[in-house]
């Protein structure tokens, strides 16, 4: 390492030590001297600056192996940069609590419309599935970070599970279990309504559930994510819990009616465009491992316009519905009361597309918009029952 001995005569002292070069090696150093007289009473702060700027490019330089040492300015600039997020924060993000929505809306809209038609509602029931629903998706969450951490996508994801607790494995025996637990409920609720044909259903959203994210299937690594996810939230979950509230005997007669299956086309919708906004702040982890989420393959800018199609498409759906009386006309009412929430989710993924600090908060404007949507088709389905107790939806599939 090349080096000089510097003198620096200050009005109050002489300071003595060594200059390094930036072009030299720790380890195989060698030392050149020489003596210079320096009397400019800022010389101090300047080698100082220099010294940290060597500091910044020698850490650079370094394997990862190579640790800096504690009191290393440019380590603390970059460990400070990391530890920016509270705990409070990560905990909050890993267990994801807005996302539970997803268990929610389903169940309330299936339920609503099995009010709609039959006028019954059986509160036990609701919970034993509402408690079902949350098992499957911990079950969900928990695996998926699981199997990303196997991958290396979750590499940098500070929120994921196994990150947190430093324990693959106990992530994902806490994840079978809460399948297992969840698959009980399910079961219970199905044999004491005695209708196979939900059962059939939520097994089919749950297998969907797996082949998302489960090797060897991994579907999501191929862009198959979101048409899974409508299947199962929309379609095989909402009508499965429909049927399973019509209660006992009376639900095994219960018809599938244009009322649900359109009511669940609609949660399918927002239940996907949910999956399809987290991906946005994780473009570059993903096609670092090769998982070619829809995002990965056509970029920000033209997924900011999908979901500017995605919620238009939602609303004028629901106007072609309410033009074909296939929901009833609260919920036309209603859920278009919940266009501003939409807005706010084009414009917000319009805007901050780019930006991945700010984009991952599109999420969660997702499952706002998701919520009030769902609340709002649920709300409509039971007024309308409440006003016209003989305005039954006329079975489609008996």
């Amino acid at each position: 390492m090349g080096c000089g001995l510097h003198l620096h005569n200050t009005p109050n002292f002489t300071r003595v030590y060594p200059i390094v070069s930036l072009s030299g090696n720790l380890k195989t150093s060698s030392w050149c001297c020489g003596l210079h007289l320096h009397n400019t009473p800022d010389f101090n702060g300047t080698h100082i600056r220099r010294l940290k700027l060597y500091r910044e490019r020698r850490r650079r330089s370094q394997p990862t192996s190579i640790k800096s040492q504690p009191d290393d300015p440019a380590t603390i600039s970059v460990h400070a940069h990391e530890d920016e997020i509270p705990k409070a924060t990560l905990v909050w993000r890993a267990i994801k609590l807005p996302i539970y929505s997803v268990a929610l809306v389903p169940l309330t809209v299936g339920t609503a419309a099995a009010y709609l038609q039959t006028g019954l509602f059986k509160a036990k029931q609701y919970v034993l599935l509402l408690a079902s629903s949350v098992l499957i998706i911990t079950w969900l969450n928990l695996s998926n970070d699981v199997y990303d951490f196997d991958t290396g996508a979750d590499i940098n994801k500070k929120e994921s599970v196994v990150n947190m607790i430093s324990s693959r494995s106990m992530t994902l025996t806490a994840a079978l279990v809460f399948l297992g637990l969840g698959c009980m409920g399910i079961l219970w609720a199905s044999m004491e309504a005695g209708n196979v044909r939900s059962t059939l259903l939520l097994a089919s959203a749950i297998t969907c559930g797996y082949i998302y994210q489960c090797p060897p299937f991994r579907l999501s690594y191929h862009g198959l994510g979101e048409p899974l996810c409508f299947a199962a939230f929309g379609p095989f979950a909402t009508t499965a819990f429909y049927l399973l509230q019509g209660g006992g005997i009376r639900a095994e007669m219960l018809p599938i009616t244009t009322t649900i299956l359109s009511a669940s086309l609609l949660v399918g919708i927002t239940t996907s465009l949910i999956l399809f906004c987290s991906h946005f702040h994780q473009i570059a982890g993903d096609k670092a491992v090769g998982k070619f989420s829809p995002l990965v393959r056509i970029g920000t800018e033209t997924g900011s316009n999908v979901v500017k199609v995605a919620v238009i498409s939602l609303y004028s759906l629901l106007v072609l519905l309410g033009i074909c009386k296939a929901l009833p006309i609260t919920s036309i009412f209603l859920c278009a009361l919940t266009v501003p929430m939409g807005r706010i989710v084009v414009s917000f993924v319009e805007d901050n597309h780019q930006d991945k600090t700010k984009i991952f908060m599109a999420k969660y404007f997702c499952v706002r918009l998701h919520g009030l949507f769902g609340a709002a088709l649920a709300v409509g389905m039971v007024a309308a029952r409440i006003i016209t107790r003989n305005n039954v939806p006329q079975p489609l599939i008996s």
